[in-house]
């Protein structure tokens, strides 16, 4: 029960990783607000949180995070409803497949702005609400940002320029954000996976050669569950982590040492 007496906001909360990080964390003692723009896998989430606790501890909040007018609301909801905020999980994100030479500029603005826009907006006025309540503590509370960032932002990955370019921006993003919150007492990391089941990656591990090249390519020789990002995550957010900020936390199962 390392997040009792913890509000938790996690993006992307509907399905995937999101989700998992979401139920860890309600599973370790946290109350978890819930953002993304799919209102229906959001209560899905949230009454599968909900269903084995005493109490509710899990709430809804559909917003697109590249909207900064949605995010200012979040942020107003937050203060209103808790009054505080210790944790934040950056994992809203999405991709799309193509070239260099035939990626379109709305394709790439779109991943950028999904992946990187997102992250930037949400530790924007977030964390402004964070410092503020960080400035009243009487003793140190555990405050941290967590941005899931990629393998790809690591390595260049075929047909995903865009997306690749986006989570190395992340990454960097997380390491400034890390040194200006640093004087706070809010510590800010990345966590980087590799290949992980989700619904956005279905259609590629349908793909039996594709799975098998995956495979070959990774020293653990299978792809991952949500689930173990999830708990990288949450040690991440976790005051365990304490003396940890601006590091990226690479989860690939061995890719880049094959």
């Amino acid at each position: 029960m390392r997040f009792l007496q913890t509000i938790a906001l996690i993006t992307g909360a509907g399905s995937g990783i999101g989700k998992a990080t979401a139920i860890r964390l309600a599973n370790e003692g946290a109350k978890v607000i819930l953002v993304g723009r799919t209102r229906a896998k959001l209560l899905e989430t949230a009454q599968e949180i909900n269903e084995t606790k005493k109490i509710p501890v899990a709430e809804i909040f559909p917003a697109d995070v590249t909207n900064e007018e949605d995010v200012l609301e979040l942020a107003e909801h937050v203060k209103e409803q808790f009054g505080d905020l210790h944790i934040v999980i950056n994992n809203a994100g999405g991709s799309k497949n193509s070239t260099i030479l035939e990626t379109s500029v709305d394709d790439w603005d779109y991943v950028q702005e999904v992946n990187l826009r997102g992250v930037f907006i949400v530790s924007k006025v977030l964390g402004k609400l964070m410092v503020e309540a960080a400035k009243g503590d009487d003793f140190p509370q555990n405050r941290a940002i967590v941005n899931v960032a990629s393998l790809s932002g690591h390595q260049a990955g075929a047909n995903i320029p865009h997306y690749s370019a986006a989570k190395a921006g992340v990454i960097n993003f997380t390491r400034a954000l890390a040194l200006e919150l640093a004087p706070y007492g809010i510590r800010v990391n990345s966590v980087s996976p590799g290949f992980v089941d989700t619904p956005l990656t279905q259609d590629g591990l349908e793909n039996e050669r594709f799975v098998k090249a995956i495979e070959r390519n990774t020293a653990l020789r299978r792809v991952a569950k949500p689930e173990e990002i999830a708990n990288v995550i949450t040690f991440t957010a976790s005051n365990e982590a304490s003396y940890m900020t601006g590091s990226d936390l690479l989860v690939d199962g061995g890719w880049l040492i094959v």
